[in-house]
């Protein structure tokens, strides 16, 4: 596999884009959700209620699971992007597709966490959480697309 030398010879090489895009998106997400992490911590140091309060434990569960579930698909994306030269069976449109699909569960599905836990109602969460599923097929799409190719 020969090293690019320039970006527009990243641009040629698909699979060389796509591994670009990917560590490119996960490790900046890893990084938002890191942040996300400290922000939670710190709202439970200096003891918010609007954190803390029992009326708000829902928000404090959404939020902790946009969270984690942010920071284990930006890993997946990371991973992805590692693996995919190494996928001879990881072709077009598949290749396209899984990427896609990771990048929507990256966003969606912790977005619908975050969001849910944004606007509670009576201790449930608001319409948000909507995007949680979604998110979650999205990512199924893209690990089925890639194990399947792993067989190739």
């Amino acid at each position: 596999m020969k090293k690019p030398n320039s970006a527009e010879s990243t641009q040629d090489d698909p699979v060389l884009e796509i591994r670009r895009q990917k560590l490119q998106i996960g490790w900046w997400a890893l990084l938002g959700f890191l942040l996300l992490g400290f922000l939670l911590e710190a709202l439970h140091g200096f003891k918010s209620g609007f954190y803390l309060d029992v009326q708000n434990e829902t928000r404090r569960l959404m939020w902790t699971l946009a969270h984690a579930h942010g920071g284990l698909i930006a890993i997946i994306n990371i991973l992805f992007g590692l693996a995919v030269p190494f996928m001879p069976g990881l072709v077009e449109p598949s290749r396209q597709w899984a990427s896609r699909c990771l990048t929507g569960a990256l966003i969606a599905m912790p977005a619908g966490f975050f969001l849910g836990g944004l606007f509670i109602r009576g201790g449930d969460p608001g319409l948000g959480i909507a995007l949680v599923p979604v998110g979650g097929a999205l990512l199924v799409i893209a690990v089925f697309l890639t194990a399947r190719a792993s067989h190739r």
